[in-house]
C-alpha cells in the first residue's frame, strides 16, 4: 500500500518519536505559535470525532474583542479576527489529535459575522479563516463554506467559526490523539 506523502511524513515522524510535522513547520514559517486550546464558553465540548471526521465547536478570535463589523470594526479588522479564530481552531485540532499532520483535509467551515444591518462583506471577513487554513494545509485546505451575518454573537464577539476536518486513520482504522485515546 502506498501512503499519501503528507501522511507518510507524519507516520514516519511519529513512529520515530517526533511530534513536529510539515504543517507545524508551515505554522513556524508563518510566524504562528499555537496557543493552548481555549475552554468551551458553555456546556459543550471543544470537539468530537465521529466516523473519521473531527467537528470543532465555535471559536472566536483571541483577546475577546467585542463589537460589530461595519459599526465598530472594518472589513480588514474582521478579516484579522477570522484569521485569529482559525488559529484557535488549529489549537483545538492539535489538542484533539496531537499533530496537524493527522488531518487529511479541511471539509467545511461555517462563519458567523456579528455585523450592522448595512454590512455586506461577510464573505471577505471569513476569507481570513479560509486563507490561513489553505496556507497551512495546502491542497488539503480547500473546504466548503457557509457565511452568515448575525444580529449578535456570544459575548458580542465580532466573528465565530466552527469547522469540520477529515482525519487519517491510525493502525486498525481507529483515530488516535497524542494521549493514546482511540476514537472510532
Amino acid at each position: 500500500m502506498r501512503l499519501d506523502p503528507v501522511y507518510a511524513k507524519f507516520y514516519n515522524n511519529v513512529r520515530d518519536g517526533g511530534s513536529m510535522g510539515t504543517r507545524e513547520e508551515k505554522l513556524q514559517e508563518l510566524g504562528i505559535t499555537l496557543p493552548t486550546a481555549g475552554s468551551p464558553a458553555a456546556n459543550y465540548a471543544n470537539f468530537f470525532i465521529v466516523g473519521g471526521l473531527l467537528f470543532v465547536s465555535g471559536k472566536g478570535p483571541s483577546g475577546g474583542p467585542r463589537g460589530k463589523l461595519g459599526i465598530d470594526y472594518t472589513t480588514e479588522e474582521g478579516y484579522q479576527f477570522a484569521r485569529s479564530a482559525a488559529i484557535e481552531v488549529l489549537a483545538v485540532l492539535k489538542e484533539a489529535v496531537g499533530s496537524l499532520d493527522a488531518v487529511k483535509r479541511a471539509v467545511k467551515v461555517q462563519g458567523f459575522v456579528n455585523a450592522g444591518p448595512e454590512f455586506s462583506e461577510h464573505h471577505i471577513v471569513i476569507n481570513g479563516y479560509s486563507d490561513l487554513i489553505n496556507a497551512v494545509f495546502s491542497e488539503s485546505g480547500g473546504h466548503a463554506r457557509s457565511v452568515l451575518g448575525a444580529v449578535s454573537l456570544r459575548n458580542q464577539l465580532p466573528v465565530v467559526v466552527d469547522a469540520i476536518f477529515e482525519l487519517y486513520p491510525a493502525a486498525g482504522g481507529d483515530f488516535v490523539n497524542e494521549d493514546g485515546h482511540r476514537f472510532v
